[in-house]
């Protein structure tokens, strides 16, 4: 059983790795007007699908501070991606439960997280006065959109390896003395 979870922890930091990875790879053809997938973010969707609040929170935070330290850190991204989490939990136990899991959801999901995202971003970058509101606002639509449009494109091939390895993972109901 302790080789079990220490195999489930390290398959979870490893695809963690990776989606920094990602961040970082120039991969040629990924980019739609300069802008990348979030891939953390969709990492964390597919995390916070199925988990407590707590744990969702957590996961945002530590990616957030995963996100700043690559970054440049002011904004920050601990707020917004805490607030992903939080909020995809709370649409997965009230919506999808309800409703068939599949890409589709999810990457509707993702989708409508990453223009939350973007758009806190967008609304920290107008607190820090740098730029006029108008600009901001033109120039947050544009990544807004297509940082949602990629990222939900690519939350089904993140999501449904890691969605089946932690369905794998979990523990039978018959093993689990603390249920």
């Amino acid at each position: 059983m302790l080789a079990r979870q220490i195999i489930n922890y390290a398959v979870t930091v490893l695809s963690i790795i990776l989606c920094v990875l990602a961040v970082l790879a120039p991969i040629p053809g990924m980019e739609l007007l300069g802008i990348k997938p979030n891939w953390l973010l969709i990492w964390l969707v597919a995390w916070s699908l199925k988990r407590s609040l707590f744990s969702a929170a957590i996961a945002g935070l530590v990616l957030g501070l995963i996100l700043d330290g690559m970054t440049a850190s002011d904004p920050s991204h601990i707020f917004s991606f805490m607030l992903v989490g939080v909020l995809t939990v709370l649409i997965y136990k009230h919506l999808m439960k309800k409703m068939q899991e599949d890409f589709i959801s999810v990457a509707l999901i993702v989708f409508g997280m990453a223009i939350l995202v973007e758009t806190i971003r967008a609304l920290q970058f107008s607190q820090m006065g740098d730029h006029t509101l108008v600009d901001l606002w033109l120039y947050q639509q544009q990544v807004a959109l297509s940082s949602a449009i990629l990222s939900s494109l690519w939350a089904p091939v993140i999501y449904f390896p890691l969605n089946r390895w932690w369905e794998l993972m979990k523990p039978s109901d018959s093993m689990n003395y603390f249920s």
